[in-house]
């Protein structure tokens, strides 16, 4: 081992606030890269969700066209 003991290790040759500042700050930074994409991950099946029960409240299949109403006595289109 490049240390005899731990205090050598954590002190790290006299050059222990850059060494150890910077394992914090890249453990931060892939602790925020994780609470992004899990964020991120959350948003898209909210929207996702919305969008689907949007287009089956406006009557649209699943392959994007619009479902068409055969039934008479509506005032859609009605002139």
């Amino acid at each position: 081992m490049a240390f005899a003991t731990f205090n050598e290790f954590i002190a790290m040759g006299g050059h222990a606030p850059y060494v150890w500042a910077a394992w914090g700050v890249t453990g931060a930074l892939l602790v925020a890269v994780v609470l992004h994409a899990r964020a991120e991950r959350r948003l898209l099946l909210r929207n996702l969700q919305r969008r689907v029960r949007r287009e089956g409240r406006q009557g649209v299949n699943p392959d994007g066209m619009a479902q068409v109403s055969h039934q008479t006595g509506g005032d859609r289109h009605d002139t």
